[in-house]
């Protein structure tokens, strides 16, 4: 009798860690076969396109922070990701952008990035002489999340070029939107 208990329990123990080992761990494999990036390279891509020949090559862009479309002054660290990746593509593709977190002179507001409303357009772009400022939001339902990026012209503020995408708010694109 002994003999059997000890053999459903090894039995129950091994069945326990073999249904741990299921699940499967972040590899690298895994993590880079997720759309998130590739979803904003798109984006970015599209933005170019839009703008081929609306820029000069000698004055830069600036990236602002994609903010919650219901909370304008409040972003997470989706829209700072989303934002940062826009920007990269965009400087992959020949734009020049300016990194504005090296910029002591713009004000960041804690936790949430580089936050830009239309009133403050003009006089950033004019302090850094930038010709346009790439501007987005995004939206939150149960199970997506949608987002719009524009290149603004600073001194008009008329939308150059503009992108809309949706995202699966999946496990971790949810968890990216935890606020700040």
């Amino acid at each position: 009798m002994r003999t059997l208990k000890l053999s459903a329990a090894a039995l129950g123990l091994s069945l326990l860690l073999g249904g741990c080992a299921l699940v499967e761990q972040p590899n690298y494999t895994s993590v880079s076969a997720n759309d998130f990036v590739a979803a904003n390279y798109r984006a970015a891509d599209a933005l170019q396109a839009q703008l081929a020949g609306k820029l000069t090559g000698d004055q830069p862009l600036i990236m602002a922070t994609l903010v919650n479309i219901d909370a304008l002054e409040h972003s997470s660290m989706l829209g700072r990701v989303v934002s940062e990746q826009i920007a990269t593509r965009l400087a992959q593709g020949g734009l020049p952008v300016l990194e504005m977190k090296l910029r002591n002179s713009v004000y960041l507001k804690r936790n949430q990035g580089e936050l830009m409303l239309t009133r403050e357009l003009g006089e950033v772009a004019g302090t850094h002489n930038a010709q346009a400022v790439v501007v987005g939001s995004y939206a939150e339902t149960r199970d997506t999340i949608f987002i719009n990026v524009k290149v603004i012209q600073p001194t008009t503020n008329l939308v150059l070029a503009g992108h809309d995408y949706v995202l699966a708010k999946q496990g971790t694109i949810r968890s990216m939107l935890v606020p700040d």
